[in-house]
């Protein structure tokens, strides 16, 4: 073996990033090659006309532990929403905040309608429970017995008004599940860091995160090498080979696949990296300047599951760099695969926001963009997180990075490439 390891890094997502600059941090020639023109994977923001869209609903949680260990936070410039939500329905709308933020909002949320005071008692001892827990234990499966999360919460009490209109939107975002079939362990993780530390986006977008890694990456002397595309990767003999499609063979002293599931299980042939995917549609929307929604910096949740969005985002009011002075910027997310055309769901927006604010009119909503996102997760029901695959799980020196073999998750991202690359240094180095 060469005194400076070599190694290759297929895929240039957040895990691919995070082991690239970990291993050119302790020395190794390492390179990584993405098929697109530019890194990121599922977090990009495109931007045109003066707007900046993400794709599909993004947002970051700061208290991600990994997060905090692989971004400057301060850099990114951070643009937070305000905790809590907008909950709404045909002539229904309620505010559900968190006083320690907006204390003025005490009298609304304490006679929302679709809270019991049992709940609000619920919410805060589920709370006191958590965040005396280790995160990475969550995942354990020795700390308690997985279920969805659906049964996890009425086994704690939990009505049905707040598991139906407010967790089913809320969690429908975060998981795009909202029938909250999805494993129990996503809540209790996202739920103790979303109530430590909340929901921001960058002011420059989600894709500003990539762009971050991609830049200590070359600071810590790795190489970034876009638009090429692999078709396959071996081991053999203490080494790993891979190959492009242009049929070029280059062989390493490893080989960290960090993909997308569907194309790492097509390059390493295991079985357990999870395939079923959750998806959604994101339209972006200009609206009338005369139009007030009313919630400030807190997302509209569809209190009622039917033909409107699950979600809409305020964001030009959670970050004004999203869009040009003196224009609003919403975004609304749909569950799954609707094929309705972009106009057809443009007008689902519109008729549920005049259902919503009767006295407002919304003839003037502008479509200025569509993202329909068929990979946006994997599926994640109760006990999958016991059959993910290891980094190691491939054959000899080849490695696996990606938030599947750990949970759907810029955290789950940001960690695997961190156990890839420490992986790799106790194997090769």
């Amino acid at each position: 073996m060469q005194s400076t390891p070599q190694v290759v890094v297929v895929g240039g997502g957040l895990a691919g990033l995070v082991a690239t600059r970990r291993l050119a941090d302790r020395g190794v020639d390492v390179a990584l090659l993405e098929r697109r023109d530019t890194v990121g994977g599922r977090v990009r923001t495109h931007e045109q006309d003066g707007y900046r869209f993400d794709r599909g609903f993004q947002v970051l949680f700061p208290a991600y532990p990994a997060v905090q260990r692989e971004l400057d936070l301060e850099a990114l410039d951070l643009r937070r929403f305000t905790s809590g939500a907008t909950i709404v329905g045909t002539d229904h709308r309620t505010v559900l905040a968190d006083p320690r933020q907006k204390p003025g909002l005490l009298p609304k949320t304490l006679g929302n309608s679709d809270v019991t005071m049992a709940d609000r008692l619920r919410v805060a001892r589920l709370w006191w429970e958590l965040r005396r827990t280790d995160p990475d234990a969550f995942f354990d499966g020795e700390y308690r017995a997985d279920a969805s999360i659906e049964r996890y919460l009425r086994g704690r009490g939990f009505s049905d008004g707040f598991i139906e209109r407010f967790i089913a939107p809320f969690y429908g975002g975060i998981t795009l599940d909202r029938s909250l079939s999805t494993s129990s362990r996503v809540f209790e993780y996202t739920f103790r860091t979303l109530a430590a530390g909340g929901a921001a986006v960058p002011a420059a977008g989600m894709g500003a995160i990539p762009a971050q890694l991609a830049d200590r990456v070359r600071d810590a002397g790795g190489r970034l090498e876009a638009g090429i595309e692999v078709e396959a990767v071996s081991s053999a003999d203490n080494s790993a080979m891979m190959t492009t499609a242009d049929g070029e063979t280059v062989e390493a002293d490893a080989v960290v696949v960090a993909t997308d599931p569907p194309t790492a299980r097509e390059l390493t042939d295991l079985e357990s990296i999870p395939t079923d995917a959750r998806a959604c549609v994101t339209q972006y929307y200009a609206l009338p300047d005369e139009v007030d929604l009313e919630t400030g910096k807190r997302l509209l949740l569809n209190a009622v599951d039917d033909d409107a969005p699950n979600h809409i985002v305020p964001y030009s009011a959670v970050v004004p760099e999203y869009a040009p002075d003196d224009t609003t910027l919403i975004s609304a997310t749909y569950l799954g695969e609707p094929d309705h055309s972009e106009s057809e769901l443009a007008d689902r927006t519109r008729l549920a926001l005049e259902t919503w604010y009767p006295d407002q009119r919304f003839e003037g909503l502008e479509t200025l963009r569509t993202d329909r996102i068929e990979f946006a997760q994997f599926d994640q029901p109760p006990g999958i997180h016991d059959r993910l695959p290891e980094t190691r799980e491939p054959a000899g020196n080849v490695y696996l990075a990606g938030d599947y073999t750990r949970w759907s998750s810029i955290q789950g991202a940001m960690a695997s490439g961190q156990d890839a690359a420490q992986a790799v240094l106790e194997d090769v180095s």
